[in-house]
C-alpha cells in the first residue's frame, strides 16, 4: 500500500483527487495539506511514501515546500501537479527534489502510473514535457547550464517575497511567519539588494516569472 498525502489548496479539486485516488486499491491517502506550511508539518508528522504537490498556492507554494520537505525527508518521493507546464516551473520544481510532473489536466491512469513509478524511486515526467528536460540536457553538454536565481535567496527569503509578491504587508507577513516586522522589513531589503530589484512591483514581476506565484 503507497501512502499518499494530497496538496492541493483548492477544496474541491482535493476532493476530486482524492475521490479517484480512492478507487485504488493500492493507494492509501493518509492526508491532506491546503498550503506548503500545511504541507511540512503533514509530512513530518505522516511520513507518507509519496506527496501529491500542487505547485501554485498560496502563503508557501509547493515548489517551496518541496525543497524543505526534500532536504529534511529525503526518503518522500514528491510528484508536482500543476495546470501551469511552462519550462519555469518544471525546473524550479526538479532543482527543489521533486521526482515527477504532471498536468492537472492529465488522465487518471497516467497519474496512478506515475505515482507507482516515483513510490519505487523512479522518476516521472509527462510525455508532453520530456522535451525540455532533453533540450536542457543538450544545452548541459554544450557548456549552457543555468543556475537559478532563486538560489541566490535564502529559504526563508524565499518565504517572504512569495508573500510580499501576493500583496501582504509586512504586518501580516510577520503574523503569518510568526516573525517580527522589522525581522521581515530585513529580508526585504536583503532580497532587493541580492536581486537588484528595488520595488515591490519589480519583486512582484521576478516572483511571477520563477514560479513562486501565479497571476
Amino acid at each position: 500500500m503507497i501512502k499518499v498525502l494530497l496538496v492541493e489548496d483548492q477544496a474541491l479539486p482535493r476532493a476530486g483527487f482524492r475521490a479517484l485516488l480512492g478507487t485504488s486499491n493500492e493507494l492509501d491517502v493518509v492526508g491532506e495539506a491546503a498550503n506548503g506550511r500545511d504541507a511540512i508539518r503533514a509530512a513530518k508528522k505522516l511520513n507518507p511514501d509519496v506527496i501529491l504537490m500542487d505547485v501554485a498556492m498560496p502563503e508557501m507554494n509547493g515548489i517551496e515546500a518541496t525543497r524543505q520537505i526534500h532536504a529534511a525527508q529525503p526518503n518522500i518521493r514528491i510528484l508536482m501537479l500543476s495546470m501551469y507546464t511552462n519550462r519555469q516551473y518544471l525546473f524550479e520544481s526538479l532543482r527543489a527534489g521533486a521526482a515527477g510532473f504532471v498536468p492537472k489536466d492529465s488522465a487518471f491512469t497516467e497519474l496512478l502510473s506515475a505515482i507507482h513509478t516515483v513510490a519505487t524511486s523512479g522518476t516521472y515526467l509527462s510525455p508532453p514535457l520530456a522535451h525540455l528536460v532533453l533540450d536542457d540536457y543538450f544545452r548541459r553538454a554544450q557548456g549552457k547550464n543555468e543556475i537559478s536565481e532563486l538560489e541566490i535567496l535564502s529559504s526563508r527569503e524565499r518565504e517572504v517575497l512569495q508573500l510580499i509578491a501576493e500583496g501582504n504587508s509586512s504586518a501580516e507577513i510577520a503574523q503569518t511567519m510568526h516573525i517580527s516586522a522589522r525581522t521581515v522589513d530585513t529580508h526585504r531589503h536583503n532580497i532587493m539588494k541580492k536581486l537588484d530589484i528595488h520595488s515591490i512591483a519589480g519583486l512582484t514581476k521576478f516572483a511571477i516569472r520563477h514560479g513562486l506565484c501565479s497571476l
